[in-house]
């Protein structure tokens, strides 16, 4: 009679603390991982906007030998915002971009953060290279850009 009884209780506190001890262990791992992966793609929406510009800013280069001094003569009208960029500006230095990231929707971790990306030109080709001197935890860059 103990054992139909036993087999018809369902689980003991045990076995439940136990899966709760798992589920708590995944949680703890799991959570941060995301969060750096929703942050990866926040960064990569700059990347995503600097790749519209990227090829006026280039053709610009192909028939004047220099950059634009500025975003309006490369033919790159207004500001350029996303979702979680405030700015990709092509002004303040010729050859160079800055993505900065300063929305109300930003992560915290990377609100008021910035990308400078600065052109090397090498016999008619361009390379885009990731400025040292930026301010963006290398952990959420793409891997081209880690150091």
């Amino acid at each position: 009679m103990t054992t139909q009884n036993r087999a018809s209780g369902g689980f003991t506190l045990i076995e439940l603390m136990i899966v709760v001890a798992i589920i708590a262990i995944l949680a703890a791992i799991a959570i941060p991982a995301y969060q750096d992966y929703v942050i990866r793609s926040q960064v990569a929406e700059g990347f995503n906007l600097f790749g519209g510009v990227r090829p006026t800013l280039e053709e610009y280069y192909a028939n004047n030998g220099t950059f634009p001094p500025d975003n309006d003569p490369g033919g790159i009208e207004g500001q350029i915002q996303g979702t979680y960029v405030s700015m990709v500006d092509a002004r303040s230095q010729p050859g160079r971009v800055i993505i900065n990231f300063d929305m109300p929707k930003t992560n915290s971790a990377i609100r008021s953060k910035g990308i400078k990306l600065s052109a090397v030109t090498s016999s008619g080709s361009i390379v885009w290279t990731c400025d040292p001197t930026m301010t963006m935890p290398p952990k959420y860059l793409p891997s081209s850009c880690r150091r």
